[in-house]
């Protein structure tokens, strides 16, 4: 754990206002838990390079970690009615999700009990899970619906035949599964998520795009470069003049829940800095957000007079933007927006559960990230979701709405090439090259260390800590 003494050493933070400060200054507050300081000095120990490309360590993760965790494998929307299936695979392993007629989700291995071929490579509806080799059929409850030939396995009874089942829970509108049947709930799993969640109702959202690409590196090589915002100066300099990077929050929350937060509709300190305190035009700061702010497509059209923002007399144009979404979302998805506070309307809250699962909190459309090995520790796949909010006619229909399906990139295929990402796409691509050019340089190091900041990269260390309890390799983090 920790190689120091916090309480004697100084804390470290960026000179100048905080995020605590930016808070304060907001016309609405947010809740009490987002301003709370939670950082955790973890110490400042190099990591060991090979973790990221190691045959070994990636059979061990496969072992010991990955059945051992909750796994986010679907949303609910994924799976609308009775008989609908998703087809879920990570590290090895095969999951058939399958809506039941009582509305539960059940989870069966993705085998077949004859010869061992996957019942299903894809998502859909039906009603039984026939084998493509020799046809032997399941009922969606995972009975035993049919063996051609039955007369030569009189061995092979229906209990017998039944589809093993994994371990399944249900979130706030999430799937998610783990092979052990041992194990903490998902409500303590999370904690403290549901109590953060629970304003922002993941439940009452809905899939609007949902983008997949393999990535040439390491998952957690990828899953780590959306842990902090320190790389943005460099690598998205068009985010720079409406983004605090450097104000950013780290908070470690739980044993598998971390958060950074990074505000949104105030300058980089970098870019103020090289400003020499020159009063920075707050009306650049609303139409850079407008023009590259990923989330905000659907809500900013430059060619619409009416999305314009004017910034009244003494105002920031961070209590303009806050105070113009507060408008759009309440004509677009109803509701009473006027104590929703600026933080929960504009800012990047990218919470991260272990190992691989980061929903943003807040009331805008929120992304969702995934990474999984795909299919080896050189390789992952990353998934990007942006789900948004229900109208208020579509969730007074009461009716469960299908999401879009997951659109996979092909190899030569960049992240601007997905429409449906829009500005975003771009800044996915800035970060695929890191990621990709940081596999190959920790497997040429020359003294395999890793180095990480005390403060900003604290996510990226917790992370490593949890790993390492699941691998039998030091403490709880």
């Amino acid at each position: 754990m920790a190689d120091r003494d916090l309480d004697q050493w100084e804390r470290p933070r960026c000179p100048g206002p905080g995020w605590e400060d930016i808070l304060a200054s907001d016309n609405v507050a947010p809740p009490e838990f987002m301003a709370q300081d939670r950082y955790a000095y973890l110490g400042s120990q190099p990591l060991d390079a090979a973790r990221y490309y190691s045959p070994d360590f990636f059979r061990a993760e496969i072992e010991k970690m990955w059945p051992a965790v909750w796994q986010f494998a679907a949303r609910e929307e994924d799976l609308p009615e009775a008989g609908d299936y998703v087809t879920y695979e990570n590290a090895g392993r095969s999951y058939l999700l399958v809506r039941q007629d009582d509305d539960t989700i059940k989870a069966f291995y993705n085998v077949c009990l004859h010869r061992g071929r996957k019942l299903k490579t894809d998502s859909g509806s039906a009603r039984q899970f026939v084998c493509p080799f020799h046809g032997f059929a399941w009922n969606t409850d995972g009975s035993l619906n049919n063996i051609p030939c039955r007369w030569d396995f009189a061995h092979c009874t229906q209990e017998r035949m039944q589809l093993p089942e994994a371990s399944v829970a249900r979130w706030r509108g999430y799937v998610f599964v783990r092979d052990n049947d041992e194990g903490p709930s998902i409500e303590d799993y999370l904690a403290p998520l549901p109590e953060f969640f629970e304003r922002w109702r993941h439940e009452e959202c809905v899939t609007v795009a949902w983008v997949g690409k393999v990535v040439k590196a390491n998952w957690k090589i990828t899953m780590e470069a959306f842990m902090e915002s320190y790389h943005a100066y460099v690598t998205h300099p068009q985010l720079m003049p409406f983004t605090g990077d450097a104000n950013a929050a780290y908070h470690v929350l739980g044993q598998h829940v971390n958060v950074n937060y990074t505000p949104f509709g105030v300058v980089s300190p970098h870019i103020a800095a090289q400003a020499q305190d020159e009063h920075w035009p707050q009306q650049r700061i609303i139409d850079e957000f407008r023009k590259y702010n990923g989330r905000s497509v659907d809500n900013y059209d430059p060619e619409k007079d009416s999305y314009a923002i004017a910034i009244p007399d003494g105002q920031t144009a961070r209590a303009a933007l806050g105070a113009k979404m507060r408008e759009v979302s309440a004509k677009q998805y109803g509701g009473d927006y006027s104590g929703v506070s600026e933080s929960e309307l504009l800012d990047a809250l990218v919470y991260n559960v272990f190992p691989n699962f980061a929903p943003w909190g807040g009331f805008m459309p929120n992304i969702i990230y995934r990474w999984r090995p795909w299919p080896d520790q050189d390789h992952c796949l990353m998934e990007v979701r942006v789900i948004a909010r229900m109208t208020q006619v579509q969730r007074a229909a009461g009716k469960r709405l299908h999401g879009v399906p997951m659109h996979m990139l092909r190899e030569d295929q960049a992240w601007a090439d997905a429409p449906e990402l829009g500005v975003l796409g771009g800044v996915l691509d800035q970060d695929t090259e890191n990621m990709e050019l940081t596999h190959e340089g920790l497997k040429a190091s020359k003294n395999q260390q890793v180095e990480l900041a005390d403060y900003q990269e604290v996510r990226l260390r917790h992370f490593h800590q949890t790993l390492d309890h699941y691998l039998d390799r030091g403490e709880k983090a």
